[in-house]
């Protein structure tokens, strides 16, 4: 996560097997990224590579496997992990850190300290697509799993930071955040977070890699202040090297095909609440379109100051 290495072209998804096979759907999916994207070199284009999933699941302990895979060390951060190390990090380009709501960047500085809450709703004629989605791709992934209704959330959901550092000289490689439902332990989310500097944009932003079946969904935004020190995030770009919304499928350990997908966006707006809270609301368009909105409240937990610690 540290902003000096997250572009190195040594990144630990360029070592190892690359698996080929897995659940139709999903090979169907990865032909279709091959087909109409461009195939890249990610030693020559570092912003973009980072974990990928094996072929069947993804699930609960993909940071554990994949940490054993690449030879990273899996480092507990207890109760005050954060997203990135330091918002500071994402300075440049207009952008400064400092004008940021305490509560704000301190969520994403120690997120581990904070309970979640989460409610959701789709949109219209995307929920059947949604539906869809979930039962065919998303539960037996166990990744992307995203509630269909606000009810789905109502126990809860558990957040966990876990860091995967570089064995020997103990440097933070990625940080991992798993988002599971608190009623039945649904995986929502197995995201990796980082910075990057897109070459289109020339500027540091917010890079989340999904892993999938021999690949990911990965979402650049660039960062921008808003009143009262609230944070946006955006995802919108028209091309390969913008900020936005991109498939990759590794063809092998250093390529990978790379589909940048313009008509999908997200925003995410952070800001402070109440008694040192904080909440966002998280928007997905499709064409333009509204499919998904999801709203978060975020507060420090008592005690252990919140998050699960690493197994």
């Amino acid at each position: 996560m540290d902003h000096a290495t997250a572009d190195q072209p040594s990144s630990p998804v360029l070592r190892g097997e690359h698996p080929r096979r897995g659940r139709w759907i999903d090979l169907l999916t990865q032909r279709w990224v091959c087909a109409t994207g461009r195939l890249l070199d990610l030693r020559e284009h570092a912003w973009l590579a980072g974990p990928y999933g094996e072929p069947w699941r993804i699930g609960a302990d993909f940071f554990e496997r994949y940490a054993h895979r690449c030879g990273l060390r899996v480092r507990c951060s207890g109760g005050d992990g954060g997203l990135v190390a330091s918002m500071d990090e994402l300075c440049g380009g207009g952008f400064d850190a400092d004008r940021l709501a305490p509560a704000v960047r301190d969520f994403y500085e120690h997120t581990a300290a904070y309970q979640l809450d989460l409610w959701s709703q789709w949109c219209g004629v995307f929920r059947p697509l949604g539906w869809v989605i979930r039962r065919v791709f998303a539960a037996p992934l166990q990744q992307l799993n995203l509630p269909m209704h606000p009810l789905a959330t109502a126990h809860g959901i558990t957040s966990q930071i876990v860091e995967l550092c570089d064995a020997g000289s103990g440097r933070r490689v990625t940080t991992g955040w798993l988002r599971r439902t608190v009623e039945d332990g649904a995986v929502l989310y197995a995201g990796c977070y980082g910075t990057c500097t897109p070459p289109g944009l020339g500027r540091p932003c917010v890079k989340v890699v999904f892993p999938l079946p021999n690949g990911s969904a990965t979402v650049i935004m660039r960062p921008e202040l808003r009143e009262r020190g609230s944070l946006l995030l955006l995802s919108e770009g028209r091309r390969i090297g913008d900020a936005g919304f991109y498939f990759l499928v590794y063809r092998s350990p250093t390529t990978a095909s790379v589909r940048y997908v313009r008509s999908m966006r997200e925003t995410i707006a952070v800001a402070a609440g109440e008694n040192g809270a904080a909440h966002a609301d998280h928007t997905l368009t499709l064409w333009r379109m509204t499919f998904l909105r999801m709203r978060y409240r975020m507060v420090r937990a008592p005690g252990e100051r919140g998050g699960r610690r690493c197994p």
